[in-house]
């Protein structure tokens, strides 16, 4: 069964590393997206908390960036399956880890697991939050 890791993580601290041992996967700037992070009523939530995901969504702007990232991570994931393959990393960075990447990786590893038949192991460095199922 494949497994997909998902992180969210900031840029200041660096690219998660791959302990996979293939090298790597996708990595997603979401610094290009409005950031919650710049309005203070936002400052101390996370991309967990419901006003930052109304946050994110009432501007669309996410969305959008979403939709691309799943059209990708959709096709490697079912070529992956296809070829036995067992890890694929996926990552979301933006300034703090904080918000965007925590939402993205937060969606991401929902839509897959809906739609995939994978193992989630889902990474929010920044938070010190590690889930998997």
């Amino acid at each position: 069964m494949l497994s997909v890791t998902i992180y969210s993580f900031s840029y200041k601290r660096g690219i998660p590393a791959d302990e996979s041992g293939n090298g790597g996967g996708y990595v997603f700037d979401c610094r290009g997206t409005h950031n919650p992070g710049k309005y203070d009523e936002y400052k101390q939530l996370t991309g967990l908390d419901q006003p930052v995901i109304d946050f994110l969504e009432q501007d669309g702007e996410i969305l959008t960036f979403l939709e691309s990232v799943y059209k990708i991570t959709d096709h490697h994931v079912e070529r992956f399956i296809e070829r036995g393959f067992s890890h694929l990393q996926v990552s979301f960075g933006c300034t703090g880890g904080q918000h965007r990447s925590v939402y993205c990786a937060e969606h991401l590893a929902k839509h897959l697991k809906e739609k995939y038949n994978v193992r989630i192991h889902l990474i929010h460095r920044e938070q010190g939050i590690d889930r998997k199922w």
